[in-house]
């Protein structure tokens, strides 16, 4: 999933100009707020053992849902080094051997038996949420639903430019295309799209209604269009067109349009939306700054994909860097927000999702989710769960 949260697609929307690697979506700074660090990973951040699992005061349902999450969750564990170096693949068998068939209603007793919790840094937690976003659209074209919704165009492809020198060619290859003349160019961009550049193709798997709407999907990566007779459709990042990503908060803010002066829009995705929709003219030509353009794919799963591949799901997935938490573990989250407190499972990640006890909440789709998500702000506490053992293992290091 898109995995930025609604702070940090704002971040990113604050952002004057974020370049975009070709083919990664797009990677905002992050909101001011997130904590800095200045180690690689959680084995360099200091790892302590913390309370036992049994005082944490887990509720049975909560530990029913994470059980379920975790399960989901062991192919990665199992088969991925662990880019934090806190555990190896090895040390999860147990527990998931035994997730198999444990039953659900007795979650915590499993927590209990296979993990043991440990505290990163100084487990100071700072924790935003993210939702799935939901758009009108249709699987075909008809009247209201003109705006498509591109897949992966097969000309999209990397290269060297025949005029690059060699000795400059490092890294991966720029995303492009090849021209009528056989020449290596530059992709497409959002103007060039929006003209037509890719009309005709047959790329479309998906009209929308709103062009707006569709921009700000896009920025998140993934949602849900909400088809004619209340059928919904899920739609997840395919890749991008290889162009610059620009953040048009910050041009607006630069511009004097948004802000806290009188004549001023507010400095928030609500704002910013609003200040399109009443200046079409004016708002089309900001959003063509953004030359960045994201194609899709449809998802047929239950919920939207994370990072590992797995859906993720409401109050039991969470964003992480998998430098400083394994994907695939258990969290316990204590924070000055309530409802985001409890256990969550490690199965995604975002661009904003940075540094040691960094989170990122997934509260799944609708107006109740949007309002959760986009008012999550909170502090507190964190603690990993970590198979039996593997926090000694480190302290002997």
């Amino acid at each position: 999933m898109r995995r930025w949260g609604i702070l940090a697609a704002l971040a990113a929307l604050l952002t004057s100009c974020t370049i975009v690697p070709g083919g990664e979506t797009p990677r905002p700074a992050g909101p001011p707020s997130a904590p800095p660090t200045s180690v690689a990973s959680a084995a360099f951040a200091g790892v302590a053992a913390g309370p036992a699992i049994e005082t944490l005061g887990i509720e049975e349902g909560d530990a029913g849902t994470a059980l379920a999450a975790f399960l989901d969750s062991c192919p990665r564990l199992l088969g991925h080094s662990d880019a934090s170096g806190l555990t190896y693949p090895e040390d999860w068998r147990p527990a998931c051997d035994a997730a198999r068939t444990w039953p659900y209603n007795r979650g915590r007793e499993f927590f209990a038996r296979f993990f043991e919790t440990a505290r990163v840094g100084d487990g100071a937690a700072f924790a935003t949420g993210y939702f799935e976003p939901e758009i009108r659209g249709s699987r075909t074209r008809r009247p209201g639903y003109d705006v498509p919704v591109y897949g992966m165009p097969d000309d999209l492809v990397r290269a060297w430019p025949e005029d690059m020198p060699e000795r400059e060619r490092t890294g991966r290859p720029p995303l492009g295309r090849y021209d009528a003349s056989g020449k290596f160019v530059r992709y497409f961009d959002r103007a060039q799209i929006e003209a037509g550049a890719l009309a005709g193709r047959g790329l479309e798997i998906a009209w929308a209604a709103d062009p707006v709407e569709l921009f700000f999907l896009q920025i998140q990566g993934s949602g849900r269009l909400a088809l004619p007779g209340g059928r919904v459709m899920r739609i997840g990042y395919a890749g991008q067109n290889g162009r610059e990503y620009v953040g048009i908060g910050g041009v607006m803010r630069d511009r004097g349009l948004i802000g806290d002066g009188p004549g001023q829009y507010p400095g928030s995705m609500q704002g910013i939306m609003a200040y399109i929709r009443e200046n079409p003219r004016e708002g089309r030509e900001l959003m063509q700054l953004n030359k960045s353009w994201v194609f899709f794919r449809e998802l047929t799963g239950d919920g939207p994909l994370g990072s590992i591949g797995v859906p993720v799901r409401r109050e039991s997935s969470v964003a992480v860097d998998p430098s400083f938490v394994p994907y695939g573990a258990p969290v316990w989250l204590q924070l000055d927000r309530p409802e985001a407190n409890g256990l969550w499972v490690a199965q995604d990640t975002g661009g904003a999702i940075k540094g040691p006890n960094r989170f990122d909440t997934f509260w799944g789709a609708g107006e109740e989710a949007r309002q959760i998500a986009g008012g999550m702000s909170g502090r507190g506490q964190a603690l990993i769960l970590l198979p039996k053992g593997a926090v000694a293992r480190l302290d002997r290091r």
